[in-house]
């Protein structure tokens, strides 16, 4: 009997653990704190430990491994709502605001990543799933329980808003105007 457990041990590592740098990325960013994608991708596994006897080999362990982690964060995300806030201090806020960063030549990844971060979570799911993750719609439609016309609704409003988003700020540092009168012209 401990035989067949140390093998099955070996089938779920070898079969769960190389996404664990993909989910816990795609984590932190639905999240935005590490220590509560932490939490998370640790549920994620033991829950994948306990009922890999039911995953059928084969099928698309990256896309079950999702599917567990977007349950996961939905029951944290509960408890987390039910908890008490507590206000902070204004020193503490004052302490913590960031002083106006210096005007960029061009787009920086942490512009991209914040307009991201500042996209409505249902599409930014959908965003990261088919563009960060490279999931297909069909395996989004599963992970999220949605239809997959919603996917595809969700994913191209959501891809609208980044480049609104990020055309804007281009344009407030002067980028891509040479371009827009080169076209103009």
């Amino acid at each position: 009997m401990l035989f067949g457990w140390k093998s099955n041990l070996e089938d779920f590592e070898s079969a769960a653990l190389p996404y664990l740098n993909d989910l816990y990325r795609t984590a932190v960013k639905l999240l935005g704190d590490n220590t509560r994608a932490d939490d998370v991708i640790q549920d994620v596994y033991l829950k994948a430990w306990k009922s890999f006897h039911r995953f059928e080999p084969g099928t698309n362990c990256r896309a079950w491994l999702f599917k567990i982690m977007f349950n996961c964060i939905h029951d944290h995300r509960r408890r987390w709502m039910n908890t008490r806030m507590v206000d902070e201090p204004d020193e503490v806020i004052e302490q913590t605001l960031a002083a106006a960063p210096p005007v960029p030549e061009r787009l920086e990844d942490g512009q991209i990543l914040t307009a991201l971060d500042n996209l409505p979570l249902t599409y930014r799911e959908v965003v990261i799933l088919a563009d960060v993750e490279e999931l297909a719609y069909k395996e989004i439609a599963e992970i999220l329980k949605i239809p997959m016309g919603t996917v595809m609704s969700r994913l191209s409003r959501g891809r609208g808003l980044l480049r609104a988003t990020l055309a804007g700020v281009a344009s407030s540092y002067g980028i891509g105007v040479k371009r827009a009168r080169e076209q103009n012209a």
